[in-house]
């Protein structure tokens, strides 16, 4: 029998952790939720914006009597933030978090809340914004997801932690931990850390272009820029948290990589057309799941 979720606590209340506060509001009325941030400035501008029933400045007072803590901070940061909310859980409290990585994230939570019941999940949603501002209710709308619970979990509380998400609107997938990682270094770990390479050799080429670059950007280094503006210090701990999927990864693009080279060397068009007839299906499927839009121009309005 699935637990009831009556009291919620955020910890984070960047552009998920916000998010999440609105969507409860819109579509969970009658949960009650607190916030904590641990920036003073983050809790005030929380606090101005209405997001929670209850903004709090003590991290433990902030989860005390919660039937769900979710942690939405950096993944570096979960075990510190974990242990500063020790003090206040409830035993039987349903402990997750938000973060692109999980088998790592888990353990660290694991470790730092002994005896608690830790449920991690990933919603697969978000934008290159961040802060309390930038959240809005309807992000979870149609979007993933991910709930990657330990074999002992047990299954009532699984499956409230699962509706809690259906009902923010999410599509709800259960995962292994380490099967997820490796799906999203190739899906979201990989693109970001390819945006940001992109990005950083056109501000290096800028003074040998005499700024054409920026100034003449074509709308493929334009996509790359917005993915290259997300959170630096949220990317930074994602690629250190799932380095071994994401090396691993990256190795598999460095060799496709060179077979394209090589392609381009030779002079060997039938190798690149078939290889870029197979990826524009690759996005048509992308499409004919809900997963993007097919309006022109990334339905950019002109």
């Amino acid at each position: 029998m699935a637990r009831t979720i009556e009291r919620l606590a955020i910890v984070g209340l960047g552009l998920i952790g916000s998010s999440i506060a609105r969507a409860v509001k819109a579509k969970l009325p009658g949960v009650a939720v607190t916030g904590h941030d641990v920036s003073a400035a983050v809790r005030g501008e929380a606090q101005a914006l209405g997001l929670c029933d209850r903004i709090a400045a003590d991290p433990a007072e902030a989860v005390a009597g919660a039937d769900l803590v979710i942690f939405a901070v950096p993944v570096g940061g979960m075990a510190d933030a974990a242990r500063a909310v020790a003090p206040g859980l409830r035993a039987d409290a349903i402990i997750s978090d938000v973060g692109s990585s999980k088998a790592g994230v888990g353990a660290a939570l694991r470790e730092a809340l002994p005896g608690h019941l830790v449920i991690p999940a990933h919603p697969v949603a978000g934008t290159e914004n961040s802060g309390p501002a930038a959240g809005f209710a309807s992000l979870f709308d149609g979007r993933w997801c991910i709930v990657t619970p330990p074999a002992d979990a047990p299954a009532g509380a699984v499956a409230a932690l699962e509706a809690f998400w259906s009902a923010l609107g999410a599509r709800v997938e259960t995962m292994d931990a380490a099967h997820h990682d490796m799906v999203l270094a190739v899906t979201s770990h990989l693109p970001h850390l390819i945006a940001y390479t992109i990005v950083g050799t056109a501000s290096e080429l800028e003074e040998v272009t005499e700024s054409e670059v920026i100034k003449y950007s074509a709308g493929g280094f334009r996509d790359f820029t917005r993915i290259a503006a997300s959170d630096p210090v949220m990317w930074r701990d994602v690629f250190l948290a799932n380095r071994d999927a994401v090396l691993a990864t990256l190795q598999r693009f460095n060799e496709d990589l060179t077979v394209l080279q090589q392609a381009i060397r030779r002079g060997d068009g039938d190798k690149l057309e078939d290889w870029f007839t197979r990826t524009r299906a690759i996005r048509r499927s992308i499409i004919e799941q809900g997963q993007d839009d097919a309006a022109p121009d990334f339905g950019r309005k002109h």
